[in-house]
């Protein structure tokens, strides 16, 4: 492991200890303000397509709200479901309230419809889980690499378009000065807690999604 990576698995442990150190009352409160602060974004509403992660890992911040508000506003969501483990691919899958939820494989809660996105221009918003975040945008998730890879085309500096936007969700705990990113990280364009709503960046000619 190279001293890089080394320092990445430490700080990510750092990150688990630090927001796991939250009450369940705390954590209640805090995914209440991020729910109304995504909602009133304007992230979440009726024609726009928008991915979200469906079942919040031990000490994430839960987006269970954010669903039963999207579908109530007629929104069109998604939630990631693993194609490939040894790849590190994903799509993403139409989540609907009839939708038929199962635990796969790989220990995961995910949904199991036909409508899958593969490519992600055909997405407007992702609300991305994060271990760690920095206000220029930069991520620290578990270390999978799945996002980093379904976003890849986020990264070529030669194509005009920069969807889907893209929104870390994370309590305020979480913040750091500063990430290191890698080659392969994807930037982030918000960052979403329960204080605020972070804007990490403006991309030349394109307008915000609030």
């Amino acid at each position: 492991m190279t001293r890089a990576a080394a320092e990445r698995s430490a700080e990510r442990r750092r990150l688990r200890l630090r927001r796991q150190s939250l009450t369940a009352e705390e954590r209640r409160r805090a995914d209440r303000a991020i729910a109304r602060r995504i909602l009133t974004a304007g992230f979440i509403h009726s024609g726009r397509r928008t991915a979200l992660y469906l079942a919040a890992l031990p000490g994430e911040a839960s987006l269970q709200l954010v669903i039963e508000r999207g579908w109530r506003l007629g929104a069109r969501l998604y939630a990631p479901r693993i194609l490939s483990l040894r790849r590190r691919t994903m799509a993403f899958v139409a989540l609907e309230p009839s939708t038929r939820i199962e635990r796969s494989a790989y220990g995961l809660l995910e949904p199991t419809a036909r409508d899958r996105v593969r490519n992600a221009t055909r997405l407007d918003v992702v609300l991305l889980p994060l271990l760690g975040f920095d206000r220029a945008g930069h991520r620290l998730g578990m270390g999978g690499g799945f996002y980093d890879r379904f976003l890849h085309q986020r990264r070529d500096p030669a194509r005009a378009w920069r969807h889907p936007r893209l929104v870390g969700v994370a309590y305020a705990c979480q913040e750091l000065d500063r990430i290191e990113p890698a080659a392969w990280d994807v930037g982030l364009d918000y960052v979403v807690t329960e204080r605020e709503l972070i804007h990490c960046r403006r991309p030349a000619g394109h307008r915000t999604v609030a």
